[in-house]
């Protein structure tokens, strides 16, 4: 069976706006990737790829296929962190051609906007879009950049530290060589009643955690423990994704690194927020005759 092909943002159109439907007409930017994947029975090699950010080639990709349908109206730009599909989006139907007219439209109207400023790097004719997508929100890379170049045990303390922000306590780092895929240990009060022991395991990583690490994890973790926390720089397999969703599987938590980010950004944790504006053309474009 052919592979559905992705490698262009046109080819990614419709496959958004069908996950947001799938989705009930929202979803994070993960759980949209993840879907349109599962939908198109992508294999690993393609969602597994990444850039030299460390960002998943994929899913980047479907990012800045966000940023054309949030351009054209297709989906709502109002809310901050979550998809939302508009009532034009749900009645929205292209080809790829006319899915590459209308980014070919948008590219036109940008390069209008930042004719003041260097060209982007020729990458091979693939348009303004493909020359952006090794950029990937740079507050969010700068962050996942820290984090990778953090020593193990760094990090491993680093994730202690937001997990007792987040509410834990007793939370100490195993410090051990040998500690069977567990690297910290914590308690969670969830009511007065009940207070459930906590491990946790963190990777640096740059690409995809796997089946058989998730696996791993698990099992280790329900012989001294209530529940797991998977903590990674980098994101999960959809085969790893799909290993704790299995019914029957007790539930571990994958943090991945896009995940990790607005961790430390609720909890304020080693940055500060900055008010950045998003320009919105529709507004700007109905006062034209």
């Amino acid at each position: 069976m052919n592979t559905p092909n992705v490698s262009t943002f046109a080819d990614c159109v419709m496959p958004t706006l069908n996950a947001l439907k799938e989705l009930g007409g929202s979803g994070r930017p993960r759980e949209v990737s993840d879907k349109i994947a599962a939908m198109l029975n992508l294999p690993e090699s393609v969602t597994s790829e990444v850039i030299p950010t460390g960002v998943s080639k994929f899913h980047n990709r479907i990012v800045w296929t966000r940023h054309y349908l949030a351009n054209e109206g297709l989906l709502d730009t109002s809310q901050r962190g979550v998809w939302v599909i508009t009532e034009k989006g749900r009645n929205a139907s292209f080809t790829v051609d006319q899915a590459s007219e209308m980014i070919r439209k948008w590219d036109r109207y940008f390069i209008d906007r930042r004719s003041s400023r260097p060209e982007p790097e020729d990458v091979g004719g693939a348009g303004l879009a493909d020359s952006q997508e090794t950029e990937s929100m740079s507050g969010n890379n700068d962050l996942l950049c820290v984090l990778r170049e953090m020593s193990p045990k760094a990090f491993e303390r680093v994730c202690a530290r937001l997990l007792r922000e987040s509410g834990f306590e007793n939370v100490t780092v195993t410090g051990r060589s040998h500690d069977g895929g567990i690297d910290g240990e914590g308690l969670l009060e969830i009511n007065p009643f009940l207070t459930l022991k906590i491990v946790f395991q963190c990777k640096r990583y740059k690409g995809a955690v796997s089946r058989e690490q998730v696996s791993d994890f698990e099992n280790r973790a329900f012989k001294t423990a209530d529940k797991g926390i998977f903590l990674t720089t980098g994101y999960f397999s959809v085969d790893a994704v799909k290993e704790v969703q299995n019914s029957g599987k007790r539930q571990i938590e994958l943090i991945d690194g896009e995940r990790l980010v607005e961790m430390f950004k609720k909890a304020e944790l080693g940055v500060r927020p900055v008010v950045v504006y998003e320009v919105i053309p529709d507004f700007f474009r109905q006062f034209e005759e």
